[in-house]
C-alpha cells in the first residue's frame, strides 16, 4: 500500500513538473522588441499603403507585427510642439528602434530625445544639409534612413506642368513653414528659367488652405504648385477637390494626390521608400548600427497623370506626357 501511495505521489510530482516546464520555457524567452513609430500627422489622414509597405520591409527581414515585434504608435496631430514629449514617451518606453516619419520635425524631436536608441527616418530633402547625419555614406551617430527627394524635384515638376499647360504664365505655390525655405528657393529659380511669375502662399491649417483658394478665385492664377510636405499630403483630398472646384491645374509631389483626383504628380515611389524603412528597421533589430547603414536616396520616380481630371479642366494631355507617364488614371 505504501508503495502504491509513493508511486501516486511520484506521478503527481512528475505531472506537476511537466506542467511547469512550458511556463519556465516561456519565462526564459526574450521579450518581444518594440519599435517606436513617431509621425507628425494625424492617423485619420494616414495612407495605409505606406504602413503596409513598412510592414513588408519588416517581414522581409523576419519580423511580423504582433508575432515577434510590437509597434508603439505616436501621432503629432499636425502640432509640432507635441513631438518632443511624444518622442520622450517612446524613449521612456525603452523602444529598440525609433522610426520617424512626416518630415524633419519628428526626426529633430527624436534626435533631441535620445543619442543612443537607433533612429530610422524618412525625409524629403538632404539630411546632411539639415544637420541630421554626418554624410550619406557614413551617417555616424544613431540615425539613418531614406531621402525621398520630394523637395529637390520642384523644378522638374514645374517643367512637366508647363508642358501640360503651355499657356501658363502666372503660378501660385502652396508651401508650409517646414517646406518653405528650400521649396521657395527651388521653385522661384525654376519659375524664372521658364519665364513664369510665381506667388507663394504659406499655409499651416485647413482654414489657411481655404483662404488661399479664396484668393485664387479672385486672382485667377494659371496653375498651382503644391509643395511636397507631410501636412499637405494629409490634406490631399481637400486640395484635389478645391483645385477641381476652382478649375485650377495643379502639380503634386506624390501619386496619392493623383489617385485622390489631382491632375498630375511627379515624385519618388513612396511605397519603395517605406519598404526600405522597414528593411532598415529590421536590420537594426538584428544588430546593425545606424552609423554603418548609408542613407538611401530614392532612385525610382514616377509620373502619374489623371486624364479624367484633365478632361474636366478642358486640358488635352500631350502624347509625349502620356508616353512618359508611369501610370495614367482614367
Amino acid at each position: 500500500m505504501k508503495a502504491l501511495v509513493r508511486r501516486r505521489e511520484l506521478i503527481a510530482l512528475l505531472g506537476g513538473a511537466a506542467a511547469a516546464w512550458p511556463l519556465a520555457a516561456r519565462a526564459q524567452q526574450p521579450a518581444m522588441p518594440v519599435i517606436g513609430f513617431l509621425d507628425t500627422r494625424s492617423p485619420d489622414t494616414w495612407i495605409e499603403d505606406r504602413l503596409r509597405a513598412f510592414r513588408q520591409g519588416l517581414k522581409d527581414t523576419g519580423y511580423v507585427e504582433r508575432e515577434n515585434v510590437a509597434i508603439e504608435y505616436r501621432w503629432g496631430e499636425n502640432q509640432v510642439d507635441r513631438l518632443p514629449e511624444l518622442a520622450a514617451e517612446l524613449v521612456r518606453r525603452q523602444v529598440a528602434v525609433l522610426v520617424t516619419t512626416g518630415g524633419p520635425p519628428a526626426l529633430a524631436a527624436a534626435k533631441a530625445a535620445t543619442t543612443t536608441i537607433p533612429i530610422v527616418f524618412v525625409v524629403a530633402e538632404d539630411p546632411v544639409r539639415l544637420g541630421f547625419v554626418a554624410s550619406l555614406a557614413r551617417p555616424g551617430g544613431n540615425a539613418t534612413g531614406i531621402n525621398i527627394f520630394t523637395i529637390e524635384l520642384a523644378a522638374k515638376r514645374l517643367e512637366l506642368l508647363r508642358e501640360l499647360v503651355p499657356g501658363a504664365a502666372r503660378m501660385a505655390a502652396l508651401v508650409t513653414a517646414a517646406s518653405a525655405e528650400t521649396t521657395v528657393r527651388d521653385v522661384e529659380a525654376a519659375a524664372r528659367a521658364l519665364g513664369l511669375q510665381i506667388q507663394v502662399f504659406n499655409v499651416s491649417t485647413i482654414r489657411e488652405i481655404d483662404a488661399a483658394f479664396a484668393t485664387f478665385a479672385r486672382e485667377r492664377p494659371d496653375a498651382l504648385f503644391v509643395a511636397g510636405d507631410p501636412f499637405l499630403s494629409g490634406r490631399r483630398v481637400q486640395l484635389a477637390q478645391l483645385a477641381a472646384f476652382h478649375r485650377l491645374p495643379a502639380t503634386y509631389a506624390l501619386r496619392d494626390y493623383a489617385e485622390a483626383g489631382g491632375l498630375m504628380s511627379y515624385g519618388p515611389s513612396i511605397k519603395d521608400a517605406w519598404r526600405q524603412v522597414g528593411v532598415y528597421t529590421g536590420r537594426i533589430l538584428k544588430g546593425a548600427k545606424p552609423a554603418d547603414l548609408p542613407v538611401v536616396q530614392s532612385n525610382k520616380f514616377e509620373l502619374v497623370i489623371n486624364t479624367g481630371t484633365a478632361r474636366m479642366l478642358g486640358l488635352s494631355v500631350p502624347d509625349k506626357l502620356l508616353v512618359a507617364a508611369d501610370e495614367v488614371i482614367e
